[in-house]
C-alpha cells in the first residue's frame, strides 16, 4: 500500500439515540475530529451519535409491520386486469 494515500483508520464508538447501546468498532472516521468522547473500559474513545442502528430497527427488533398483506402482483392484476 502506498503511504499517505489512505484515510486514518482506527476504533470508534457508535451510540445509538434511541436506545442509548453504545458499539466499538473500527472506522475510517476515526481521523475526523469528533467532539464527543465515551469512556469504554478507562479508554476514551470518540463517539458518533446515530439516528438508528440494528438495536432500534423495526426489522432487527421484530416490531416490523406489513403494510400490505396483498401482494404487489394481485393488486396490479385486480387493478388492471390480466393480460390474455
Amino acid at each position: 500500500m502506498k503511504h499517505g494515500i489512505h484515510p486514518a483508520y482506527g476504533p470508534i464508538a457508535f451510540r445509538d439515540r434511541s436506545t442509548g447501546r453504545v458499539t466499538l468498532t473500527r472506522s475510517t472516521l476515526a481521523g475526523q475530529p469528533v467532539d464527543k468522547t465515551v469512556e469504554i473500559d478507562g479508554v476514551a474513545y470518540p463517539v458518533i451519535d446515530v439516528d438508528i442502528s440494528s438495536d432500534s430497527h423495526p426489522f432487527w427488533t421484530g416490531t416490523a409491520r406489513t403494510l400490505d398483506s396483498e401482494g404487489r402482483v394481485e393488486k396490479f392484476e385486480r387493478r388492471y386486469g390480466r393480460r390474455a
